[in-house]
C-alpha cells in the first residue's frame, strides 16, 4: 500500500475520499515498468526535447542577432536605466563569475547534458521533463558559444546581453538554467521523482 502511495497517475481505484492513484498492475509491476507506461515515458521524453530545443533555438537566435546588431554599438535601453540591452563577451559561468575557469564550465555543462540524457530513460513527471528540458537548452547554447566562439575550442566566450541595473549581465540560455534550477527545487520539496512517484520524508 505505501508503495501504491508514490505512484502519480490516474486512479485505477478511488481512495475513502473520492480520489485515489495509480497503482501497481495484477503483476505487482509499477505502471512505468509495464507496457502501458513506455508510451507515457516517451511523451515524457519528447516534452524533455522539446523545452530543450525551444530554449536552445531562443536562446542561438538572440545570440545571432546581438552579435550582428549590438555588439561594437551603443546598449540599447529598454525600461530606462533599469534595464538595458548590452553586448559582451563573457569568458566566466553564469552571470560573469569565474572567468579564470572557462575550460572547467565547459566540461560542466557538458557533463549536464550526458546525466539529463540518461536520466530521461526514466522520466515519467511532465513537470521535471519541462525542468530538465529548460537546463539541457540553457547548457547546449552555453556549451555551443564555449565550442565555436573566440578564443578557441572549450575556451569561447558566452555572448550576454541582457543588464539589468545592479546586476550581472546574462542571457536566455542562463534564464533558462535557472528557471530549470528552481523548478527542479520546488518539486524535490513537493517530493515528486523524475520517474513519476512522489515519497514523504
Amino acid at each position: 500500500m505505501a508503495e501504491a502511495e508514490r505512484i502519480i497517475g490516474t486512479p485505477d481505484t478511488p481512495d475513502a475520499a473520492g480520489g485515489g492513484r495509480e497503482r501497481p498492475d495484477s503483476e505487482g509491476t509499477p505502471p512505468e515498468e509495464s507496457g502501458a507506461g513506455r508510451p507515457r515515458g516517451r511523451r515524457r521524453i519528447a516534452v524533455l526535447f522539446a523545452v530543450a530545443s525551444i530554449a536552445y533555438a531562443l536562446d542561438l537566435i538572440s545570440k545571432m542577432i546581438v552579435v550582428a546588431k549590438l555588439e561594437h554599438h551603443p546598449p540599447i535601453e529598454i525600461i530606462g536605466d533599469w534595464l538595458k540591452f548590452e553586448a559582451i563577451r563573457n569568458a566566466g559561468a553564469a552571470f560573469g563569475f569565474g572567468e579564470a575557469f572557462t575550460v572547467i564550465f565547459t566540461m560542466i555543462a557538458a557533463a549536464v547534458i550526458v546525466v539529463i540524457a540518461r536520466l530521461a530513460r526514466k522520466l515519467y513527471s511532465l513537470p521535471w521533463a519541462i525542468a530538465l528540458g529548460l537546463l539541457l537548452g540553457g547548457a547546449l547554447g552555453n556549451l555551443t558559444d564555449r565550442i565555436f566562439r573566440a578564443p578557441g575550442v572549450f575556451e569561447g566566450a558566452v555572448v550576454d546581453f541582457i543588464a539589468p541595473k545592479h546586476f550581472a549581465v546574462f542571457n536566455l540560455a542562463d534564464s533558462a538554467i535557472v528557471c530549470g534550477g528552481i523548478l527542479i527545487v520546488l518539486l524535490s520539496f513537493r517530493g515528486l521523482d523524475p520517474d513519476g512517484t512522489v515519497h514523504k520524508d
